[in-house]
C-alpha cells in the first residue's frame, strides 16, 4: 500500500517477490491478491505465532557466549520474547481471549519450550557462530525482477563455503512433497548467488516439530531453473495485475483460509479491485487502454 499526498491509503502494484508470496500465488492467485494488493487483515494463529516466538528465541540465543547456549538458557528467553512480540503486535492478545486462568497460554508456552528443547537434539549451538541471523536479502535480476526475503541463519565455513539454514516449527513433509519444501531454500540460494556470486554449499531445513533435518546441496543448474520459474510466475502475476483476473484455486487448504467470506468459491464477493485494469482491445476505441477496476 502507498499513502497519497492527502493522507489516503491507495493500493500499489506488486513490486517484488518473496518466497511466501510466490507460494501464495502458486497455491491460489486470489489469495495472493487478497494479501498483496487488497491487504485484507488476517487473524493471528497460535501455530504461526508460536513459530515466530521460537524463531526469536533461537536468534537471540546466539547473543550469548558459546558456553552459555544451553537448553535451559534458551527456554528462559521465551517469556521475554513473548512480551516483546505482544508489544510489537498488540493484536496477538486476541489469541488467548477468554483464557481467564491462563491455562491455554501455559500449554502454548510449554509447546514452544518443547520445540526449543528439540532443536538442541538436532544442532549444537556451542559449535556454531552464525555469520548472519534473520538476514534480509534482496537482489534484482537482469530482467528487473526484484527478489527479497529473510534468511533465518547463514553459516560461513573457514573455507568460505556458505550454508543457509531455516527453522520450521512444523513437521517435515512426506518425501513426495519435499521439492515444495525446498522451493523457499532454493529461492534464497538464488538471491545469494546473484548478490555474492557464490552458490551456497548446503541448504538445511530444521523441522522442530518432528525432529528431522533435510539438507540439499544446490547446483547452478538448479538455481537457473528456479530463476526461470520465478520469471514465469512474475509474468503471470503481472498479467493478473493488469487485467484484474485473479482466479481462486480450490484446494484442501481453503479450509484454513481467513478470506472465505469474500471468496467466490464460498459464495462471497471480492472487494472492488483497487487498481486500474487493462480494457480488452475491442473496447479500446471508446474507453481507452485503461479503466478503473
Amino acid at each position: 500500500m502507498e499513502t497519497s499526498t492527502d493522507g489516503a491509503v491507495t493500493a500499489a502494484r506488486p513490486a517484488s517477490l518473496s518466497p511466501s508470496r510466490a507460494s501464495d500465488f502458486m497455491q491460489c492467485p486470489l489469495l495472493y491478491r487478497f494479501r498483496v494488493i487488497d491487504k485484507l487483515p488476517e487473524k493471528p494463529s497460535e501455530a504461526a505465532t508460536r513459530g515466530t516466538l521460537v524463531h526469536a528465541v533461537l536468534e537471540r540465543l546466539f547473543d550469548a557466549p558459546a558456553g552459555e547456549r544451553t537448553a535451559t538458557s534458551a527456554k528462559s528467553l521465551i517469556p521475554g520474547q513473548w512480551d516483546r512480540l505482544r508489544e510489537a503486535r498488540p493484536e496477538l492478545t486476541e489469541l488467548f481471549a477468554g483464557d481467564e486462568q491462563g491455562e491455554r497460554l501455559a500449554r502454548w508456552l510449554a509447546d514452544a519450550e518443547k520445540l526449543v528443547e528439540r532443536w538442541f537434539t538436532l544442532e549444537d549451538p556451542t559449535r556454531l557462530e552464525p555469520a548472519e541471523r534473520e538476514l534480509f536479502v534482496q537482489a534484482e535480476l537482469e530482467s528487473g525482477l526484484k527478489l527479497r526475503g529473510i534468511i533465518d541463519r547463514v553459516d560461513v565455513a573457514p573455507t568460505g563455503e556458505v550454508r543457509i539454514v531455516d527453522y520450521k516449527t512444523g513437521k517435515a513433509p512426506r518425501p513426495e512433497y519435499s521439492e515444495g519444501a525446498l522451493f523457499q531454500m532454493k529461492f534464497y540460494a538464488l538471491v545469494v548467488w546473484r548478490l555474492k556470486g557464490v552458490v551456497p554449499r548446503r541448504l538445511q531445513l530444521v523441522y522442530l516439530g518432528s525432529g528431522d533435518v533435510i539438507t540439499y546441496d544446490p547446483r547452478i543448474e538448479d538455481l537457473e531453473q528456479v530463476e526461470r520459474k520465478l520469471h514465469a510466475l512474475w509474468e503471470a502475476i503481472t498479467l493478473a495485475t493488469e487485467t484484474g483476473d485473479w482466479r481462486p484455486r480450490p484446494t484442501k487448504l481453503c479450509g484454513w483460509c481467513d478470506h472465505q467470506a469474500v471468496c467466490p468459491e464460498f459464495g462471497g464477493t471480492p472487494p472492488p479491485y483497487p487498481l486500474a485494469v487493462r480494457v480488452p482491445e475491442s473496447e479500446e476505441g471508446t474507453q481507452g487502454r485503461m479503466a478503473p477496476g
